[in-house]
């Protein structure tokens, strides 16, 4: 007897089935974001090469990544109802996504959410202080950003390289569009970016509005990042969908 189509693996693995595939990377993590009552997260962003230890510049953004992490970690767990609580959300591999969860994993390493990517051509380790319930592997890079962005009612952006710009850039591009609500977005490092991005040239030659460079701040320390963080987050009403737009 023929299989039917939907436990056809030749068939899901298929072309012709992309639009299947896609369509679970979004149905599934929903539904196990409802069942597990994560609605509203912080997202930590940056390299997956940086390390434990102080880098050629002097910083160890591991360990201030770790920091602000916990300090998060611990406010959220002493002040917020278990509907409200924001949680560690990360791309779940090494480097400042690890550190970010080594941190929340001090107070709770239930509060810790990866969205993990596979990648062909080299192995991204799920980093062990995720718990199985908070866990997700994605195939498609886009279906995989929905995510990181749809839930965050904050986001960090720590030293990082192609994968880190491009996060930043689109979810400033989503807020800059209204696509997405107005949350604070965080440039950890001012050194750092501003060495890399020259927002002030965008402006001079009219290829960004003035106030667009309003969209992010940056902040050098993991206590006045957090003092930022607690004086804006604001969790998503109970009654909205985590499915809504973007």
């Amino acid at each position: 007897m023929p299989d039917k189509a939907y436990k056809n693996e030749q068939f899901l693995m298929s072309e012709e089935a992309r639009g299947v595939r896609i369509l679970c990377e979004y149905v599934e993590p929903e539904q196990r974001f409802r069942r597990t009552g994560v609605r509203n997260t912080v997202a930590f962003f940056g390299s997956a090469r940086l390390r434990l230890g102080r880098g050629s510049d002097g910083r160890d953004w591991y360990a201030e990544a770790a920091q602000l992490a916990e300090k998060l970690a611990r406010w959220t767990l002493e002040t917020h109802t278990v509907q409200e609580r924001f949680y560690v959300c990360t791309g779940g591999g090494p480097g400042i996504m690890e550190a970010a969860h080594v941190g929340g994993g001090r107070v709770d390493q239930g509060l810790n959410v990866g969205l993990n990517i596979s990648l062909p051509f080299e192995p991204q380790r799920l980093n062990e202080h995720i718990d199985d319930a908070h866990a997700f592997q994605f195939h498609y890079f886009f279906m995989r950003k929905f995510w990181l962005v749809k839930l965050a009612r904050g986001a960090v952006f720590f030293p990082g390289g192609f994968g880190t710009l491009d996060e930043l850039f689109e979810l400033l591009t989503l807020t800059q569009t209204h696509k997405v609500s107005r949350i604070p977005i965080l440039l950890y490092g001012r050194s750092f970016w501003e060495g890399l991005i020259d927002f002030g040239r965008l402006v001079e030659r009219g290829l960004i509005s003035p106030e667009d460079v309003e969209l992010f701040r940056y902040c050098d320390d993991a206590d006045a990042a957090f003092e930022l963080l607690r004086s804006e987050l604001r969790p998503h009403p109970p009654e909205e969908s985590i499915a809504a737009s973007p």
